[in-house]
């Protein structure tokens, strides 16, 4: 890739106002970890994530190669079967996962109400039985995380430890390379729970509860410190864009 390629890619990716937003949440979360070294490892990151039981099969890439129309029809569901699972971690373990369902049991998506369900029904118990005090909690940008009603209940528990936009630290939009659970977590689950084919919601399910409970606290100081290194990377990035302005005027 040539330097101008790559520069055009950073400006469809990465556009000045997300370079912004970011700049500025990774200039606060490094000062915070000159006063105490180990900040990052009293950040709570949370996220949800689907699992489809077609396991993201693109039925669509299927061919059939012959001489004659085979008269083979593939029939494809217009909504396939999925999980929507939410899940915390910080270097202490991982909070989940959680499974949003409904009263009859059934599989839903998440909704405000849902969402606020799950921290004072599963979240905040779970938060207390592991006996930690003093966590950042994070979330990203989503409507139903950032609802007033959501922010107000967060910080009754966490207070000015809020990370999350209208939040007491706001945390930058579209900055899946910076949640551990989006640059590890779910695709490290995902690369286990399909290998023997789940034919049922509940196998799949099955299956993320063991993915999950098998992550040793090894591996998740691992992916904190990576978490580190990615905010070195943006600052580097920071520094070669002011490097640039200079020299161009």
């Amino acid at each position: 890739m040539t330097a101008i390629e790559e520069e055009k890619l950073k400006s469809v990716f990465f556009p000045d106002s997300r370079l912004n937003n970011a700049f500025r949440f990774v200039e606060w979360a490094q000062n915070e970890t000159a006063v105490v070294p180990d900040f990052h490892k009293g950040i709570l990151f949370s996220d949800e994530a689907h699992f489809w039981l077609n396991g993201y099969v693109n039925k669509q890439n299927c061919r059939i190669w012959s001489e004659a129309n085979p008269q083979v029809y593939v029939e494809t569901p217009l909504h396939p079967e999925k999980l929507t699972v939410w899940g915390a971690l910080w270097t202490g373990g991982i909070i989940g996962p959680y499974f949003f369902k409904n009263d009859e049991d059934h599989n839903v998506t998440v909704n405000g109400d849902r969402y606020r369900a799950m921290i004072t029904n599963f979240f905040i118990p779970e938060l207390n039985n592991h006996h930690v005090q003093e966590l950042w909690f994070q979330q990203d940008g989503a409507t139903c995380h950032t609802a007033r009603a959501t922010i107000d209940l967060l910080k009754d528990t966490f207070g000015d430890r809020l990370i999350s936009r209208f939040g007491p630290v706001n945390w930058p939009p579209r900055s899946c390379d910076l949640t551990p659970l989006d640059y590890f977590l779910w695709g490290y689950v995902k690369s286990l729970v399909y290998v023997d084919k789940p034919q049922t919601l509940d196998h799949l399910e099955d299956n993320i509860c063991r993915g999950i409970a098998d992550i040793r606290p090894q591996m998740l100081e691992k992916v904190i410190e990576n978490w580190t290194s990615r905010l070195d990377y943006i600052r580097a990035s920071r520094d070669s864009h002011k490097s640039e302005i200079i020299f161009k005027k």
